[in-house]
């Protein structure tokens, strides 16, 4: 009897408590549900002129109509709140250097590097600067936002998770948002000057102009067919840094710099099927859930009745402005530029100016502001910024430098950009770019009348002297002084080959290039390789032609690595080395010319080469890092691999490192120290496939704090075939985050595809939706599809 009734006890229990957890899941469940998007219905909003629509197809790409382009903008911010918050929220915190209030003193470092430039100070210097219908625009969208934000049944999800609660929108941080962007498309300067400094101040210059040439052959910019390779010739001597690799980290090394990726295109309409321009872009970026752009077509009338629209993406939180986009009569994209926006300017101290530099002006004090940051369930952190009239005073090595950087100008940021919504022609749309308030940007534009041009979109620095990889440490003398007048920014229109190709690397061998710099391009030979694709079209090119040559992941540049390799294990060197012969089998029988997911001699070849850089700048890289963790010799210039080349052509003796009987001996520890890396652990050399390598890892951030969530929050583990150096740039979390085809007044043959969905919410129909076609590289409409979901605005 006592048994029975504890075993009916039990079961009572375990029924309970099934119950409770049943209970507790579906509470999550509703509230989750109560933070989706509202997609269909009526809403009222005093502020609006007329009504508006929000028509959303099955994927939840919306075609925002309206008769006020302030109602328009209204709306964006209502649909970006709903869908994308917590990602707009991310955005103006990273610049503003207030993540650790959401994610605790692990967030500090971060916040602490983002506080240096009190971006939400100069924040109101930009508001300040806006004409009224400016900042009628910018408010309009705030007010959208909060009402969208307010108007879920329960806050975004997140702020549950993180058990903080989301505060209101403001005009400042659109503002945020832009600078947000300056961050990634500009913060990899800070370590590439340091990098060029440190080495300035480890050689010599004539050991410095051979590390770092300032072109190579595989530059392929607007203004030259060829470009001649490095003439430089190799010292005579080393420097005292030379070899040493240590101990292999060559494998993170490979992961963590393909982050430089980015195509954009034109072909003229000379060329096209019906004789309009082609515009193709294919902006790269790190990749989480949701994706950095938000789809969007808007229609509305123009200054004449006519209906005007408009289709591209939209960068949620910042000002509603189609940053990529076809107007029907103009089609524009960027890259890019990685020209020279960033000086570290020495300043000078003495005991007769105490607490006093000195800059080019003279001697002055730096103002001192005391930023307060806030530390979730931590007390506040005080952070002490000095500022000079170039900018903060940061430490380097220790000695003091102001960071000059164009991002400080109080004319960084503007809204110039919506402009374009009404540009007529690509003469237009150029001379629109170049007063354009955003980071500097390969600006690439075509027309419904067949013409193209490129030119740069974003504020350039005036440089009296042109920067070089020699001007680091600067005095002062050589760093800009003001900003470029537009009238001076370079341009290219109508070229006599009827195309123009960006994809990060120099854009200009002659005067053009200077007023532009070099902030780390890249190498060139993915725009090498992407310039003969579009040749190669032929005369008459449509937009399903030209969307595939951003596919190209065919190995023209690592393949002379694998032949190199090849010669390298001939008969004496595999002679009791198995390892090395099935290494040399691999090369042979798993190569297909591809950067394809199952080429094992693809990853063996372009490994081979970094194990070699690594063998060679190994020490440098280490002492490197004490001024920044990102800094290397490989940060430093893109154009290393010429140089490795060019040495292992050559074969001085006296660059040879120590521990090597030859150059051969050295180019098979290169090979050694891959299959070291690749076989650890007990794998086997033939399971090291591009695509176990290229594997993306796409997730939403918020799964870094709730592990257990990830599987609810990441995209599948996808292997993807390309790489940096070919167009189809992929890697783990870096990747093409659009790809957009459209020819100017035929919108409706446009082509898109984009990581992730719409939503950032995984209970949305919309999260993932369209993620396979990117993944397949499967074509999809520009436009969005018949109607699904219709939600109504009215006054």
């Amino acid at each position: 009897m006592r048994r029975t009734r504890w075993t009916a006890w039990t079961l009572r229990s375990l029924a309970g408590l099934l119950l409770l957890v049943l209970l507790a899941a579906l509470a999550a469940w509703l509230y989750l549900r109560g933070s989706l998007a509202q997609l269909d219905g009526e809403r009222v909003d005093a502020g609006l002129h007329a009504p508006v629509t929000v028509a959303r197809d099955e994927r939840g790409v919306p075609e925002i109509a309206g008769a006020d382009r302030l109602d328009l903008a209204y709306a964006t911010g209502f649909v970006h709140a709903q869908e994308r918050f917590f990602q707009m929220d991310l955005l103006r915190r990273s610049a503003a250097g207030e993540l650790a209030e959401l994610f605790g003193p692990k967030a500090l470092p971060r916040d602490r590097a983002s506080r240096l430039h009190r971006f939400r100070a100069r924040a109101g210097q930009v508001l300040d600067r806006l004409g009224p219908d400016d900042r009628a625009f910018i408010d309009r969208y705030v007010a959208g936002v909060n009402d969208g934000l307010s108007a879920l049944s329960a806050r975004p999800f997140e702020y549950a998770l993180t058990g903080t609660a989301p505060r209101p929108w403001t005009a400042a941080d659109s503002v945020l948002v832009v600078w947000a962007m300056f961050l990634d498309l500009q913060g990899s300067q800070q370590p590439h000057e340091l990098a060029r400094g440190w080495l300035r101040e480890h050689t010599d210059a004539a050991q410095l102009g051979f590390l770092l040439p300032e072109s190579t052959q595989w530059d392929a910019p607007h203004d030259a067919a060829q470009v001649a390779p490095p003439g430089m010739p190799i010292p005579s001597r080393a420097p005292a840094w030379w070899g040493n690799g240590g101990q292999a980290r060559m494998l993170a090394l490979n992961e963590g710099l393909d982050a430089v990726g980015s195509n954009n295109y034109a072909i003229a309409g000379s060329r096209s099927v019906n004789g309009a321009a082609i515009v193709s872009d294919d902006m790269h970026l790190g990749l989480q859930l949701p994706n950095i752009w938000y789809r969007l077509a808007l229609r509305y009338p123009d200054e004449q009745g006519a209906q005007r629209r408009i289709v591209g993406v939209t960068l949620p939180g910042a000002p509603p402005i189609m940053i990529v986009a076809s107007n029907g009569h103009v089609a524009w994209a960027f890259t890019n530029s990685y020209g020279d926006y960033l000086d570290f300017v020495a300043l000078g101290a003495d005991t007769a100016h105490p607490g006093q530099v000195r800059v080019p002006a003279g001697w002055e004090t730096p103002a001192r502001h005391v930023e307060r940051i806030l530390v979730k369930g931590q007390p506040a952190v005080e952070m002490e910024v000095r500022e000079t009239s170039l900018g903060p005073v940061v430490k380097a090595d220790g000695k003091a430098y102001a960071l000059h950087w164009i991002a400080h100008d109080p004319a960084a940021i503007n809204l110039n950009h919506r402009k374009l919504e009404a540009a007529a022609s690509v003469d237009e749309a150029l001379a629109i770019a170049n007063t354009d308030g955003i980071p500097a940007q390969n600006f690439v534009a075509g027309d419904d009348r067949g013409n193209i041009g490129w030119t740069i979109a974003g504020i350039l620095p005036r440089r009296e002297t042109p920067a070089t990889v020699a001007t680091f440490p600067l005095d002062g003398q050589t760093t800009w002084q003001g900003l470029l007048p537009p009238a001076d920014y370079p341009r290219v229109v109508n070229p006599a080959d009827g195309q123009l190709s960006t994809a990060n690397s120099r854009q200009l061998m002659g005067e053009g290039g200077q007023k532009i710099g070099d902030g780390g391009f890249d190498l060139g030979a993915r725009n090498r390789q992407l310039r003969e694709d579009l040749l190669a079209l032929g005369p008459k090119v449509d937009v399903q032609a030209a969307f595939g040559a951003a596919l190209d992941d065919r190995a023209l540049f690592v393949a002379p690595w694998r032949e190199r390799a090849l010669r390298a294990l001939d008969a004496q060197a595999l002679q009791g080395h198995p390892q090395r012969a099935e290494f040399r089998r691999l090369l042979d029988t798993g190569w297909d010319g591809h950067a394809s997911v199952s080429s094992v001699g693809y990853r063996l070849a372009r490994s081979t080469m970094w194990a070699m850089a690594e063998l060679l700048f190994g020490q440098a890289d280490r002492q490197m890092k004490q001024l920044d963790p990102k800094a290397s010799v490989t940060m430093a210039t893109t154009r290393w691999p010429v140089v490795l080349e060019r040495l292992l052509n050559e074969r001085p003796a006296s660059w040879l490192p120590r521990g090597y009987s030859d150059w051969h001996a050295f180019e098979l520890a290169g090979i050694d120290r891959v299959i070291a890396q690749l076989t650890a652990d007990g794998k086997s050399l033939s399971a090291a496939s591009w695509g176990a390598r290229n594997t993306v890892a796409i997730a939403h951030p918020i799964s870094m704090a709730a592990p257990f969530l990830k599987p609810w929050l990441a995209a599948p583990p996808d292997q993807l075939p390309g790489d940096s150096n070919m167009p189809r740039v992929a890697a783990p979390t870096f990747g093409q985050s659009e790809r957009m085809t459209v020819s100017p007044g035929h919108e409706e043959q446009g082509i898109f595809n984009m990581p992730g969905g719409q939503s950032g919410h995984p209970l949305s129909p919309f999260f993932l939706a369209g993620h396979e076609d990117w993944v397949r590289a499967k074509p999809q409409p520009l436009l969005p599809g018949p109607a699904k979901y219709t939600l109504t605005f009215k006054p």
